[in-house]
C-alpha cells in the first residue's frame, strides 16, 4: 500500500461523487478549484452558486494550520475571492519547515455554523482506527483528550454496537445523524480504497452533516480496480518538493510501464547513490544509511520493480548514473546497486540495461571516483553477476560483486567505509 495524499478539492470531490451510491442519500456539498490558468467567467458558468452565495477561499497545497496562519478568508463575493487570490498566487509561504509558491486554492459556500465535529479514519496493518470529537476546528490539539477512538479490524463492518462508544456523549436530537454519518463514511472510505480521510471540521446544515475542512490519502496501487471511481484525480508533491527534469523523466517512464520507476533526489551532492531493485529493498539500503550515520551523504532514494525490460533499464540508469556522477570533486563516491532476491525478475536480464548504461557513461564513472557494489540474489543472478565482475575488468572501475549470502546492511557498511577513506 502507498499512501498518497491528494488535494482537498478531489476528497470533498469523491465523497460528494459517492456518498449517495454508499448511503441513499446525498451532502450538499459544493467546491470549486482555482489555478493560474483558471477564468472566472467560465468558473462560475460551470459552478453558477459563485455568484449568489458567499464564499470561503484557502489555499488547497497539501498543509494544515492554514486558519491558524491567515491564509482562509471569509464570507467574501466572487470579486473578493478574485482579488484575494491575485494577491496570493505564486507566493512564497514557510509552512512546518517548507517553503514553496501557493498554486492551487479552494472556494466554497460560507456555511455559519454553531457546532463544529472532527471525524478521522487511518488504515493500519490489520484494520481501521475511527476518531471522533464533538469538540472539532481549530483547536482539536488542544481539546485531545475529549476524541474518542476506536480500531476496528479488516473485514468487519461498522455496526450501530461498534460506533456506540464515539457518539455516546451526543445530544439525542443528533446523535443518530451522526452515527450513521460516521458509518456511511467508513464504508466509503473502504469502497474507495482511502487511507486516510479527516474532516476537521464537520457541521449539521439543515440537519445532515456538511463537512467544512477534509483531508485526505488514497493507496494509489489500488488505482487499477479504481480509475472510474476516482476520475481524474491528482497526486500532487508534497508542498515544497518540485520535480527535478530527471525526476520528471523517470515519473514519465513510470506512468508508460507495468513495472515500477522510481526516483528522488535527496542530495544532489550526496557521496552513496543507489540503483535498488524492489521496493522493499530500496527502503532497507536508504533506511540502513541514515541509521549508519550517514543520511547526510544519501544522493537519492531509487528504485526499479516489476521486471522492467532492457531498454526501460537502461533509460533509468542512465539517469542515475548521470545525478550520482555529477561535479566531481575528486572524492570517492559510492554507487549500490542489485537488490534483494528476485521472486520472478531475470536478474541477468535487468542488469544488461545496467551494464550497457555503465558502458556509455564509463568516463563520468571514473571521473567522480565511483565505487560500484553489487548485491543481487534470484533467478539468473550468477549469469548477471559474473557479467558485473566482467564488467569492471573491462571498463577499469572498481565493482565489488556479491550474491545472496551477503546482506543488505553489509553492502551499505562498505559503500560508507568507501566514501570515508578519503574523507
Amino acid at each position: 500500500m502507498a499512501r498518497k495524499k491528494i488535494r482537498e478539492y478531489d476528497s470533498k470531490r469523491l465523497v460528494k461523487e459517492h456518498y449517495k451510491r454508499i448511503s441513499g442519500s446525498e451532502l450538499p456539498i459544493k467546491s470549486a478549484q482555482v489555478t493560474e490558468s483558471t477564468d472566472f467567467n467560465e468558473l462560475v458558468q460551470s459552478e453558477p452558486w459563485l455568484s449568489s452565495s458567499k464564499l470561503v477561499v484557502k489555499p488547497d497545497m497539501l498543509f494544515g494550520k492554514r486558519g491558524k496562519s491567515g491564509l482562509v478568508a471569509l464570507n467574501l463575493d466572487l470579486a473578493q475571492v478574485a482579488e484575494f487570490v491575485k494577491e496570493r498566487l505564486g507566493k512564497e509561504v514557510v509552512m512546518g519547515g517548507c517553503q514553496g509558491p501557493i498554486t492551487t486554492f479552494i472556494v466554497e459556500p460560507f456555511v455559519p455554523h454553531n457546532e463544529e465535529f472532527y471525524i478521522n479514519i487511518v488504515s493500519e496493518r490489520l484494520g481501521c482506527s475511527i476518531s471522533f470529537s464533538e469538540c472539532g476546528g481549530i483547536d482539536i490539539e488542544e481539546n485531545w483528550d475529549k476524541v474518542k477512538t476506536i480500531f476496528l479490524p479488516t473485514g468487519v463492518s461498522l455496526s450501530q454496537e461498534i460506533c456506540a462508544p464515539l457518539v455516546a456523549t451526543l445530544p439525542l436530537e443528533f446523535k443518530s445523524v451522526i452515527e450513521q454519518f460516521i458509518t456511511h463514511i467508513y464504508s466509503l472510505f473502504v469502497d474507495l480504497d482511502f487511507t486516510f480521510l479527516e474532516m476537521n471540521p464537520f457541521t449539521l446544515v439543515d440537519g445532515k452533516p456538511y463537512p467544512l475542512d477534509m483531508r485526505g490519502e488514497l493507496d494509489d496501487t489500488a488505482a487499477f480496480k479504481n480509475f472510474k471511481k476516482w476520475g481524474n484525480i491528482e497526486f500532487p508533491m508534497p508542498f515544497g518538493r518540485v520535480m527535478s527534469a530527471t525526476e520528471s523523466f523517470i515519473h514519465g517512464l513510470d506512468e508508460k510501464t507495468s513495472a515500477s520507476l522510481k526516483f528522488t533526489v535527496l542530495n544532489p551532492k550526496g557521496r552513496i547513490w543507489t540503483m535498488v531493485a524492489g521496493g522493499g529493498a530500496s527502503v532497507i539500503y536508504a533506511d540502513t544509511v541514515g541509521d549508519l550515520g550517514f543520511a547526510n551523504e544519501l544522493g537519492n532514494y531509487a528504485e526499479y520493480s516489476g521486471a522492467p525490460n532492457e531498454e526501460e533499464v537502461l533509460q533509468y540508469a542512465r539517469v542515475v548514473i548521470d545525478c550520482a556522477t555529477a561535479d566531481p570533486d575528486g572524492q570517492r563516491r559510492a554507487l549500490v546497486v542489485g537488490g534483494g532476491i528476485a521472486n520472478f525478475t531475470d536478474v541477468a536480464a535487468t542488469f544488461n540495461g545496467i551494464i550497457r548504461a555503465m558502458k556509455e557513461k564509463v568516463e563520468k564513472l571514473k571521473a567522480a571516483s565511483m565505487h560500484i557494489y553489487v548485491r543481487r540474489g534470484g533467478p539468473n543472478y550468477q549469469r548477471g553477476l559474473a557479467r558485473m565482475r566482467a564488467l569492471g575488468a573491462e571498463l577499469g572501475i572498481p565493482i565489488e560483486v556479491y550474491g545472496p549470502e551477503a546482506t543488505m546492511t553489509g553492502i551499505c557498511k562498505q559503500a560508507i567505509e568507501c566514501i570515508t577513506v578519503s574523507a
